[in-house]
C-alpha cells in the first residue's frame, strides 16, 4: 500500500485510519521497487489509500511506483487496485501510461448498499472508472472488481452487480465474505455458506467473467499471481 496509512474517507468496512493525511514520499516508489527486487516477486499489487487531498487523488505517484517497479524487476506482473479517483479522466489516464497488466477497483457492494458501505463513493463512478479503463486500453488491459458478501444484498442485486462490471468490460471478479473488523464497523449481516459461493462462481462464470475467485475467504488480490498465465499480460485477446 503507497501514499501513506491514512485515508481521507470512512468507509463503513474499512479499519484503515481515516486522518488528514501526510505528504506524500518521494522517495517511496524506489523503495517499493527496491522491496519487490529482495523479495523476487513475479506478481505485485500496488494499491493505496485515497488521497481526495491531493488534487490527482495520487495517481502521479501510482504512476512513478509503477515505472519504478518495472524498471527493477522486468517481466513483473503488475495489478494496480486504485481508488476512484473522483472518476477524473486525467488522473486515470495518468496511472494507465505507466501500462499496468490489470486495473483494479472495487465495486465493494451492490447498488442500494453503498451509500452506507462506501464512504463518497458512488455505484456509478466506479463502474465509469473501470468502464473508461477498457475503452482507453482494450485488449491490452484487464480490469477487475470485486464484492463483499453478507452484507444484506439479494441475490438478484448481487447478479445485477455482476452484469453491470460485464457491461463496463469487467474481465476478472472477486466474490468474499465481508468481516466486521471492529465493533465501530458495520454488522456481518449473513455469512454465505461456501456452497453458495461455488454456485455465485458458476453464474459469474456464465456472465462471461474470464476468470472468477469466489469463497468466504477470497480477497481483492486473492491468489492475484495464480491467475492463467494468458491473464497474466497485455496484449491477450479477451472475449
Amino acid at each position: 500500500m503507497i501514499a501513506g496509512d491514512r485515508c481521507t474517507r470512512a468507509c463503513g468496512f474499512c479499519a484503515v485510519a481515516t486522518a488528514k493525511p501526510l505528504p506524500l514520499e518521494a522517495d517511496e516508489p524506489a523503495r517499493v521497487a527496491e522491496a519487490t527486487r529482495r523479495m523476487r516477486l513475479r506478481h505485485v499489487v500496488i494499491t493505496a489509500v485515497a488521497r481526495d487531498d491531493l488534487a490527482d487523488g495520487g495517481a502521479d505517484h501510482f504512476r512513478r511506483t509503477i515505472e519504478a517497479v518495472r524498471v527493477a524487476n522486468p517481466g513483473i506482473v503488475i495489478e494496480v487496485l486504485t481508488p476512484d479517483f473522483l472518476d477524473r479522466d486525467e488522473a486515470i489516464e495518468m496511472v494507465l501510461t505507466a501500462e499496468p497488466e490489470i486495473f483494479n477497483h472495487n465495486l465493494e457492494t451492490v447498488r442500494r448498499l453503498t451509500p452506507s458501505v462506501r464512504s463518497r463513493a458512488t455505484y456509478d463512478r466506479s463502474l465509469s472508472v473501470l468502464g473508461k479503463v477498457k475503452a482507453r486500453k482494450g485488449d491490452a488491459i484487464h480490469t477487475k472488481s470485486g464484492l463483499m458478501l453478507g452484507l444484506g444484498e439479494t441475490e438478484a442485486e448481487l447478479f445485477t452487480a455482476m452484469e453491470d462490471l460485464r457491461r463496463v468490460g469487467c474481465n476478472i471478479l472477486t466474490l468474499g465474505q465481508y468481516l466486521q473488523p471492529t465493533l465501530k464497523h458495520l454488522p456481518v449481516v449473513e455469512f454465505v455458506p461456501p456452497v453458495r459461493f461455488a454456485e455465485y462462481k458458476l453464474v459469474a462464470e456464465r456472465l462471461g467473467f474470464l476468470h472468477v475467485a469466489s469463497g468466504p475467504m477470497v480477497r481483492s488480490s486473492y491468489h492475484a499471481d495464480e491467475l492463467p498465465l494468458n491473464l497474466q499480460h497485455p496484449g491477450n485477446k479477451l472475449q
